[in-house]
């Protein structure tokens, strides 16, 4: 409850205050958004096996945002950034998928 309470609380500030993002900033945002989302969606799954450590899922989430970003910016310095953003989005996104399709089998026995 109290990590919706917070998620809540951090959208309404966000739609209030509307933070703006450095310019230097921008191509590393969607990225390191998919890979918490990815976490995210790991821990939930976690969740439901029973297996959800949170020490495991902070170390996830972190490790996952900079990962991801440290790829783009490898990327970017090397000339290929816009390819290897996409192959983090599609690598993050199967994991993704994958976790949602265990979460829906978890939920709905199917």
């Amino acid at each position: 409850m109290i990590a919706a309470l917070a998620l809540a609380a951090g959208i309404v500030l966000g739609l209030i205050l509307r933070p703006t993002v450095p310019t230097w900033l921008e191509p590393y945002l969607p990225i390191a958004v998919v890979a918490a989302l990815d976490a995210v969606f790991g821990g939930v799954r976690a969740r439901l096996d029973g297996i959800f450590d949170a020490k495991v899922f902070v170390v996830s989430f972190i490790s996952n945002v900079l990962v991801a970003a440290l790829i783009v910016f490898l990327g970017d310095k090397l000339g290929v950034g816009s390819q290897l953003s996409t192959a983090v989005v599609v690598v993050l996104g199967i994991r993704i998928f994958g976790n949602a399709a265990a979460i829906r089998r978890h939920l709905f026995r199917a």
